[in-house]
Protein backbone atom coordinates (compact mmCIF):
# COMPACT_ATOMS: atom_id res chain seq x y z
CA UNK A 1 0.00 0.00 0.00
CA UNK A 2 1.18 3.51 -0.76
CA UNK A 3 -0.24 6.89 0.13
CA UNK A 4 -2.38 7.06 -3.02
CA UNK A 5 -4.02 3.66 -2.48
CA UNK A 6 -4.50 4.55 1.22
CA UNK A 7 -6.15 7.81 0.21
CA UNK A 8 -8.42 6.15 -2.36
CA UNK A 9 -9.42 3.41 0.08
CA UNK A 10 -10.30 5.86 2.86
CA UNK A 11 -12.27 8.10 0.50
CA UNK A 12 -14.22 5.09 -0.85
CA UNK A 13 -15.94 4.74 2.51
CA UNK A 14 -19.34 6.31 3.04
CA UNK A 15 -19.42 9.71 4.78
CA UNK A 16 -15.65 10.27 4.62
CA UNK A 17 -13.96 13.62 4.10
CA UNK A 18 -10.29 14.45 3.59
CA UNK A 19 -9.00 17.43 5.56
CA UNK A 20 -5.83 19.23 6.67
CA UNK A 21 -6.89 20.47 10.15
CA UNK A 22 -3.37 20.30 11.62
CA UNK A 23 -1.65 22.16 8.79
CA UNK A 24 -0.41 21.27 5.31
CA UNK A 25 1.69 18.27 6.41
CA UNK A 26 -0.99 16.05 8.00
CA UNK A 27 -3.74 14.50 5.91
CA UNK A 28 -6.76 13.49 8.03
CA UNK A 29 -9.71 11.28 7.13
CA UNK A 30 -12.95 11.79 9.03
CA UNK A 31 -16.29 10.06 8.99
CA UNK A 32 -19.07 12.49 9.82
CA UNK A 33 -16.52 14.88 11.33
CA UNK A 34 -14.71 12.29 13.49
CA UNK A 35 -11.12 11.21 12.73
CA UNK A 36 -10.44 7.59 11.89
CA UNK A 37 -7.16 7.79 9.93
CA UNK A 38 -4.32 10.19 9.28
CA UNK A 39 -0.93 10.32 7.63
CA UNK A 40 1.96 12.73 7.47
CA UNK A 41 2.87 14.19 4.12
CA UNK A 42 6.37 15.19 5.17
CA UNK A 43 7.75 11.75 6.03
CA UNK A 44 10.18 9.77 3.86
CA UNK A 45 8.42 6.50 4.72
CA UNK A 46 4.66 6.13 4.38
CA UNK A 47 2.96 5.75 7.78
CA UNK A 48 -0.68 5.78 8.78
CA UNK A 49 -2.29 6.26 12.16
CA UNK A 50 -5.46 4.33 12.93
CA UNK A 51 -7.85 4.04 15.84
CA UNK A 52 -8.64 0.79 17.66
CA UNK A 53 -9.51 -0.58 21.09
CA UNK A 54 -6.74 -0.42 23.70
CA UNK A 55 -6.63 -4.23 23.86
CA UNK A 56 -6.34 -4.65 20.09
CA UNK A 57 -3.70 -1.91 19.89
CA UNK A 58 -1.54 -3.72 22.47
CA UNK A 59 -1.98 -6.99 20.55
CA UNK A 60 -0.99 -5.39 17.22
CA UNK A 61 2.09 -3.77 18.76
CA UNK A 62 3.17 -7.11 20.24
CA UNK A 63 2.68 -8.97 16.94
CA UNK A 64 4.07 -6.43 14.45
CA UNK A 65 7.29 -4.43 14.77
CA UNK A 66 5.90 -1.90 12.28
CA UNK A 67 3.09 -0.94 14.70
CA UNK A 68 3.76 1.57 17.49
CA UNK A 69 1.76 3.98 19.63
CA UNK A 70 0.75 6.98 17.53
CA UNK A 71 2.87 10.09 17.91
CA UNK A 72 0.91 13.08 19.30
CA UNK A 73 -2.19 10.92 19.76
CA UNK A 74 -3.69 8.99 22.68
CA UNK A 75 -1.54 5.87 22.47
CA UNK A 76 -4.20 3.73 24.15
CA UNK A 77 -6.55 4.34 21.21
CA UNK A 78 -4.23 5.09 18.28
CA UNK A 79 -1.44 3.18 16.54
CA UNK A 80 0.95 4.26 13.83
CA UNK A 81 1.72 1.68 11.17
CA UNK A 82 4.97 2.08 9.22
CA UNK A 83 4.10 0.61 5.85
CA UNK A 84 7.27 -1.37 5.21
CA UNK A 85 5.92 -4.42 3.38
CA UNK A 86 5.79 -6.69 6.43
CA UNK A 87 1.98 -6.46 6.58
CA UNK A 88 -0.01 -7.27 3.45
CA UNK A 89 -2.36 -4.70 1.92
CA UNK A 90 -5.48 -6.74 2.69
CA UNK A 91 -4.56 -6.70 6.41
CA UNK A 92 -3.87 -2.96 6.28
CA UNK A 93 -7.32 -2.50 4.72
CA UNK A 94 -8.85 -4.56 7.54
CA UNK A 95 -7.16 -2.26 10.06
CA UNK A 96 -8.52 0.79 8.23
CA UNK A 97 -11.97 -0.85 8.24
CA UNK A 98 -11.68 -1.48 11.98
CA UNK A 99 -10.75 2.14 12.64
CA UNK A 100 -13.64 3.41 10.51
CA UNK A 101 -16.02 0.95 12.21
CA UNK A 102 -15.03 2.01 15.72
CA UNK A 103 -15.68 5.66 14.91
CA UNK A 104 -18.99 4.86 13.20
CA UNK A 105 -20.10 2.74 16.18
CA UNK A 106 -19.77 5.81 18.42
CA UNK A 107 -21.93 8.02 16.20
CA UNK A 108 -25.64 8.53 16.87
CA UNK A 109 -27.78 5.56 15.75
CA UNK A 110 -29.54 7.58 13.07
CA UNK A 111 -26.22 8.48 11.42
CA UNK A 112 -25.00 4.89 11.74
CA UNK A 113 -28.08 3.73 9.87
CA UNK A 114 -27.48 6.29 7.08
CA UNK A 115 -23.90 5.09 6.69
CA UNK A 116 -24.89 1.42 6.43
CA UNK A 117 -27.58 1.91 3.74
Amino acid sequence: MNIESFREYCLSKKGVTEELPFGPDTLVYKVMGKMFALTGLDSERFKMSLKNSPEKNEELRAEHTCVTGAYHMNKRHWNTVSVDGTVKDNILKEWIDDSYGIVVSNLPKKIQEELTK
